[in-house]
């Protein structure tokens, strides 16, 4: 498991150094050649790597050899990083030069180019030595079939049902599932529907599949049962063939199943597809496709398509999968972005371990995210980071070599001395912060040991002022200082972190003023600010081209933000607390590519109506509104684009905005503590593309739409998924209250390395 992941790492480099943009950096910092010299290395050594995955639980000294190989991976990445820095900042020079002066610390770049150029021999060499080993193992290079994704043995429909204990609640909800009448979006009847178990590996979906499959309701409801493991390479003919010899076993006498048997493999698709339709024609079937794992949406309709156009009205398709993307056939993936950012990779990380239920969100309509982590993926994950990260504690206070990610438990441990090289260290992680971290000294001392320095947590910490020794962690991407209660300025030198993509000042609240020059962070892609400035420098602000989440929290003196400027990459905007702000333009021309919008508690704030830009895609999708009394009309615009919308805690509403029956796409709409709000919108029948619709702490409408009971309920009553409660609890307050603080802390400090950046 550790080893493929070293796998991931020579790709990432070789792709990286493959990269036109890479190699431009390179020509610009003057050692393109030295740089292809190690890519040549690098796909030599990693050629092997998969072989050595699969011998290396027999061979100790091949692990030993791979673990010498990661770290010269890591020194390889990041010298690739130094390079990449050193020519932003070459960049940033030539375009800032009559502006800037003095501003960036002035360095030779013969001198540079001689040091890098030094370092990669250093590594080559290094990689040469190692990877002459090779030989030694008896190493052979595998060809990746990227095609197949996974594979395991075949299942089959037969369960001993005595064998089975704790499964009858689940299997009665899916048998109940299966036997009711499948309704469509307009209420009438469907003629073939989807139902998915879904869950991590090991929970039993194929087991409660069987339970279902072989219950004697339902073979009395179908007549005809079909059972078939995809599990392989989602091939539509093979498919075609396993469904087909399926529905032979179940209806057909031995001697008829074994001449098709003969023929199935000889035919082509097109007969293939007539003798599936002939043998579902007329019949109401059950068919379970276990262990589904492709999202090809493609040969999904296509399959889809061939299923129904044969069985009757009222059969089903049962999947069992690991992915939620899996569970809805009509479900459309988003295609890559060609310009992705690390956030947007991390994101679709979440999501694709959210898909295959390794995480669980817990939160309902926050708007933050918050995730339960199976205790069996927990266990993985520590297993496969143990080598990288550590947890000190007073338990463990020793820190190992080539350590990558240290969580400290506790704040005297940061402050002794250790005798290992701590270099090559990329994160430090306080759980429960740092709030007697005042030593300037200590920082800098730590500072300077760890050169290579990723992420760096500070929250909680009660600096007056950020040393300027902060301006050494050329390799920083993650800087938080939430909640520092007394820092009072920012030193310019922050402005020099080309690389820095996250910038968290969340309750800095004696923050005086923000750095000049924050426009020269180029690769910021999210900030979040709490200062006393009445105006925020909005033209730094508007000219970071890749800042994508903006978070404005507390600031006091604000009023009237971006008027004059525009935010053309801006994707994500919360404004929470600021009690004099007065007004936003909300419009494609301030923010074209704005998705989410957060305003909470802003007393005397406004949406104004601003300016739409008709050249401008319309992108708005979220609107979380709290503690907000005002909603303008001109957000009837973003009427095909706008798919959730939050009211909380609006304890003055009375009625829904007149808009929002104008709103086409709306497919979650969620309210929750509007104690004054009495009734939905009178034409809430019409909101045909309406999925979710959540309804917690409102007394009177609790009390017009509870399910089926409630005056109104048949207003709503054709929503997919209605939650509508007298009370309200959010499942992340359920875990806390449940659970001790500190133990919470502790489990998420030991699985928070997944969440790293490299």
């Amino acid at each position: 498991m550790a080893e493929s992941f070293i796998f991931s790492i020579a790709e990432s480099l070789i792709t990286k150094l493959a990269s036109r943009a890479y190699q431009e950096a390179s020509r610009v910092v003057g050692v393109y050649d030295d740089l292809q010299d190690l890519k040549t290395s690098l796909s030599y050594v990693k050629a092997v790597l998969l072989d050595a995955e699969q011998k290396q639980e027999q061979n100790h000294e091949l692990r030993e050899w791979l673990k010498q190989i990661k770290l010269i991976f890591y020194d390889a990445e990041n010298l690739l990083d130094e390079v990449d820095c050193e020519s932003l900042r070459k960049q940033l020079r030539i375009t800032h030069k009559h502006k800037v002066g003095g501003f960036f610390s002035s360095s030779n770049p013969l001198l540079f180019r001689y040091k890098i150029a030094q370092r990669i021999k250093e590594i080559r060499k290094r990689l040469d030595r190692v990877a002459a080993d090779r030989d030694k193992f008896g190493l052979q290079t595998i060809v990746v079939d990227k095609r197949i994704v996974y594979r395991r043995e075949m299942t089959y429909s037969h369960v001993v049902e005595s064998d089975v204990i704790g499964r009858d609640h689940d299997k009665g909800k899916i048998v109940k599932l299966l036997m009711e009448p499948s309704l469509d979006n307009n209420g009438g009847s469907k003629h073939i529907s989807v139902i998915p178990i879904v869950g991590i590996g090991g929970l039993g979906k194929t087991t409660l599949a069987k339970l279902v499959f072989n219950d004697e309701r339902i073979t009395d409801t179908f007549s005809l049962k079909m059972w078939v493991c995809v599990s392989d390479e989602f091939d539509i003919k093979q498919l075609i063939i396993k469904i087909i010899n399926a529905a032979i076993v179940s209806g057909t006498t031995s001697a008829d199943a074994l001449v098709y048997q003969q023929t199935l493999r000889d035919m082509d698709i097109e007969q293939l597809q007539y003798l599936l339709r002939n043998k579902l024609t007329g019949q109401k079937f059950l068919l379970v496709l276990d262990d589904v794992w492709s999202e090809d949406r493609a040969k999904w309709i296509q399959l889809r398509d061939l299923i129904k156009a044969g069985g009757a009205e009222g059969s089903k398709i049962v999947v069992t999968t690991r992915s939620r993307s899996v569970a809805s056939i009509m479900g459309l993936l988003p295609p890559p972005s060609k310009n992705e950012t690390s956030l947007d990779v991390a994101n679709r990380y979440l999501s694709e371990l959210m898909s295959r239920s390794f995480l669980e969100n817990v939160s309902d309509v926050s708007t933050y995210y918050y995730f339960f982590i199976h205790d069996l993926v927990h266990d993985l994950a520590q297993y496969v980071a143990s080598d990288d990260y550590q947890l000190i504690s007073s338990e463990n206070p020793n820190i190992p070599e080539n350590v990558l990610h240290l969580s400290f438990t506790e704040l005297d441990l940061f402050s002794q001395s250790f005798d290992i090289n701590l270099s090559g260290v990329r994160t430090i992680l306080f759980p429960f912060g740092i709030e007697k971290a005042g030593n300037e000294y200590l920082f800098t001392k730590w500072v300077s040991t760890c050169k290579y320095l990723r992420y760096l947590d500070l929250h909680d910490s009660t600096f007056e002022t950020l040393p300027g020794s902060i301006s050494k962690l050329k390799h920083l991407r993650f800087l938080s200082l939430i909640k520092n209660r007394r820092i009072r300025k920012l030193p310019a030198s922050i402005c020099t972190l080309q690389n820095l993509e996250e910038l968290h000042l969340r309750g800095c609240v004696e923050l005086e003023t923000l750095p000049e020059k924050l426009r020269n962070l180029i690769n910021l892609q999210r900030i979040s600010i709490t200062s006393k400035q009445s105006v925020l420098p909005e033209g730094d602000i508007a000219k970071l081209g890749s800042l994508k989440y903006l978070d404005i929290y507390a600031c006091d003196n604000l009023e009237s933000p971006f008027v004059e400027v525009k935010l053309s990459a801006l994707r994500v905007l919360r404004i929470m607390r600021c009690k004099n702000l007065k007004s936003l333009p909300l419009d494609t021309h301030h923010f074209p590519q704005l998705e989410k919008f957060t305003l909470h508690a802003c007393g005397n704030f406004e949406l104004s109506d601003g300016d739409q830009d008709m050249n401008s895609v319309l992108r708005l999708k979220t609107i979380y509104f709290s503690m907000v009394m005002n909603f303008p009309y001109s957000l009837q615009g973003y009427s095909s684009t706008l798919q959730t919308l939050v009211f909380a805690r609006c304890y003055e509403l009375e009625a829904l905005p007149e808009w929002l029956l104008n709103m086409t796409s709306l497919k979650y709409l969620h309210i929750w503590s509007c104690p004054r709000l009495i009734s939905l919108p009178n034409g809430i029948h019409r909101f045909i593309a309406l999925e979710v619709l959540r309804i917690h702490d409102c007394p009177e409408l609790y009390r017009k739409y509870q399910p089926h009971v409630g005056e109104y309920w048949h207003q709503i009553s054709h929503i997919k998924h209605t939650d509508i409660r007298k009370t309200w609890r959010s499942r992340e307050e359920d875990f806390c209250d449940n659970q001790d603080m500190e133990s919470i802390g502790t489990k998420l400090s030991k699985c928070f390395f997944i969440f790293l950046l490299p």
